[in-house]
């Protein structure tokens, strides 16, 4: 099992490495730069070299980073959606310097433009993006479909990722709450969900999941991230999701509230069902 949770890198990729091991992860997942603004610091390449030997040394799995939440792809304006393809570009071609697996990001909203729009605006963009040569695959995050947010359903994601160019450089990251707002059982069905996601997107473009429990109701698209079992997905269901033979071996990355330490004891709780 690969698991982890997000980790700060303000004091160095490699202090992060330390941190994540330390509370018992073997992935970690950390923002690619500022996640509510447009500054990026220069890379480190000896504290990256170091970050790597650590990685090895302590057997993690892949690593994921996030892009900051100022991106809209899907946005109408120019300027700003000009603006997501140039930070995501950069950003691709960083985290391949720095042997980072993943980048994730939310697809955007449509700002009343409407899905379609979006959809067709989210996939024009990524195949500006994924234009350059690298590594690094874009992850579409899943949604819980607050405002007018795209992501939201399995078909929306398809549809995007079939508009894409460069299928090999893009994929999907799932997250729990988001699933469980946005309309999708993991409670009672969540064997339905694996078919549903199997068919809809292909298990072999699901990269990444970010494990959290819910404050909010199924299907209420209100994204309230809670601790493993205080919210109303519970820990039994998120202890199967975890566990499915399909999906055991993706990286799973928490983003529960508390920090450092609530992260350790979750992260003991779900090592201790494999």
């Amino acid at each position: 099992m690969y698991i982890g949770a997000h980790i700060s890198i303000s004091k160095g990729f490699s202090f992060a490495i330390e941190q994540a091991n330390k509370i018992g992860g073997n992935t970690m997942q950390f923002f690619s730069r500022n996640p509510r603004g447009a500054g990026a610091k220069a890379l480190n390449l000896k504290d990256i070299a170091l970050a790597q030997e650590k990685a090895e040394k302590y057997g993690f799995g892949s690593l994921v980073a996030h892009a900051p939440y100022i991106i809209n792809l899907a946005s109408s304006k120019e300027d700003l959606w000009e603006l997501a393809i140039r930070i995501m570009s950069e950003d691709l071609s960083r985290m391949d310097q720095a042997g980072v697996a993943y980048l994730v990001v939310h697809p955007g909203s449509h700002v009343g433009q409407g899905i379609p729009f979006a959809l067709k605006r989210v996939s024009q963009a990524l195949n500006r993006i994924l234009q350059s040569e690298g590594q690094s695959i874009v992850l579409l995050e899943t949604m819980s479909g607050s405002g007018t947010e795209v992501g939201k359903s399995l078909d929306e994601l398809a549809q995007m990722i079939k508009l894409v160019e460069n299928k090999e450089r893009v994929g999907v990251c799932l997250d729990t709450c988001h699933l469980y707002s946005g309309g999708y059982d993991l409670r009672q069905n969540l064997d339905q969900f694996i078919l549903d996601l199997e068919e809809k997107i292909g298990l072999d473009k699901v990269k990444a999941v970010h494990l959290n429990d819910s404050i909010n109701p199924l299907g209420s698209a209100k994204d309230r991230h809670a601790n493993i079992g205080e919210g109303l997905i519970g820990k039994d269901a998120l202890g199967k999701f975890v566990t499915h033979p399909k999906l055991n071996h993706l990286p799973f990355l928490l983003e529960t509230p508390g920090g450092l330490e609530i992260y350790q004891q979750e992260i003991a709780y779900f090592k201790s069902l494999e």
